[in-house]
């Protein structure tokens, strides 16, 4: 089929009859749309008809240039009827409205004055604080009913968020914690072969990926590969009507969504981080035995240094994190808007929310255990 042409009749009496044949497609709709807009900037015209019997197929492009002459878009103040669309693309052209139209124009940026936008900003906070705490209401009840009816709690489910969140994370955590236990071990040995204390890299390296730097990364790592799922799973169901669909069959979507997956991200989290410890210590004794150092020695030194509450206490981080991750995740979900990148969005914010939650998360452990030990 022959792309879109047009043939353009005007009278005397300021009318126009417009007819449409041809392929009306992506290709072809952006140099008839230019050319009418050409055609049509003359005198102002009181009636426009616009004939598109001839036209052959017509997809979304087509259908909006039709909205565009029918709402007046070229021809302001005229009178504009269309006639003549086949039935299949007449029921397209009924599908959508002038909102739809609208809606899918380039918005022009509005420069705000910097105290509405302050008080925008106050406003979205109080929002999104509300809705936070009544988030944790509701996973809390949900939890407690959980426990008085375990049969509730679909085990499959929690099964199959721990493997794809946590077994499918072992590669991208395990090299990741094994080159950070080789460059902390590399960046050490040169400073302390000043002063003749290599040996003090194996302490240095248990404390530090014991009790912080296993944790913290473990963390990380999941917030930008379990959170994201978890924000997208449950994002895109909301955009599909999903989660109405399951309150309309009398299913709480936290109770048959969110506590699997917050229970599963609690549990996996300390399970890996445990596993990255391991690796990263042994990061750094590959690079202390490739210094000479016999493997005695650097056990002697990590077990001086360590005890079990340092192992313990990163154990704790990790389920921490986990539970922080796994909720900002569940919660960005359920807050998705509709639109083509609400999605997007709520990943965005679900991955850069647990990472600054994780921080904060960590200076107040670091805050606890200062007094403590002080």
């Amino acid at each position: 089929v022959a792309a879109a042409s047009f043939d353009l009749h005007r009278d005397s009496e300021g009318r126009a009859r417009l007819a449409l044949c041809g392929r009306l497609d992506a290709a072809a709709t952006a140099g008839c749309w230019c050319q009418l807009e050409r055609e049509l900037s003359g005198p102002g015209l009181s009636a426009l008809e616009i004939d598109a019997s001839a036209l052959e197929a017509c997809d979304g492009s087509g259908i909006a240039l039709l909205h565009h002459l029918q709402m007046g878009g070229m021809t302001p103040g005229a009178a504009v009827t269309v006639r003549g669309l086949k039935p299949e693309f007449q029921k397209l052209f009924e599908g959508f409205s002038a909102q739809d139209f609208e809606a899918g124009r380039r918005q022009e940026h509005v420069i705000r004055p910097v105290a509405e936008e302050v008080g925008i900003a106050a406003v979205q906070v109080a929002r999104d604080t509300r809705e936070e705490i009544a988030f944790l209401g509701r996973v809390a009840g949900a939890f407690a009913a959980t426990l008085f009816h375990p049969k509730q709690l679909r085990g499959r489910e929690v099964l199959r968020v721990f493997e794809q969140a946590g077994v499918n994370a072992l590669p991208i955590v395990s090299l990741i914690s094994l080159l950070v236990g080789l460059i902390i071990a590399f960046e050490s040995a040169q400073p302390l072969a000043e002063f003749g204390a290599q040996i003090f890299i194996a302490n240095m390296l248990a404390l530090l990926m014991l009790r912080e730097l296993a944790p913290l990364m473990t963390a990380i790592l999941l917030a930008g590969r379990s959170s994201s799922a978890f924000a997208a799973e449950l994002g895109t169901m909301k955009v599909n009507e999903e989660l109405n669909a399951l309150e309309t069959m009398g299913l709480d979507p936290v109770r048959f969504l969110v506590v699997q997956r917050i229970l599963a991200g609690t549990l996996l989290a300390p399970v890996l981080t445990l596993y990255s410890m391991f690796l990263g210590v042994l990061g750094g004794v590959i690079v202390m035995l490739a210094l000479g150092f016999p493997l005695a020695a650097i056990y002697h030194q990590m077990v001086s240094s360590v005890t079990v509450r340092d192992v313990l206490l990163g154990t704790l981080k990790g389920a921490v994190f986990g539970l922080i991750l796994s909720a900002i995740g569940c919660l960005r979900g359920l807050q998705t808007k509709q639109g083509p990148s609400a999605v997007g969005e709520s990943t965005t914010r679900a991955v850069v929310t647990s990472i600054l939650l994780i921080i904060i998360a960590d200076a107040l452990f670091a805050l606890v255990i200062f007094a403590f030990d002080s």
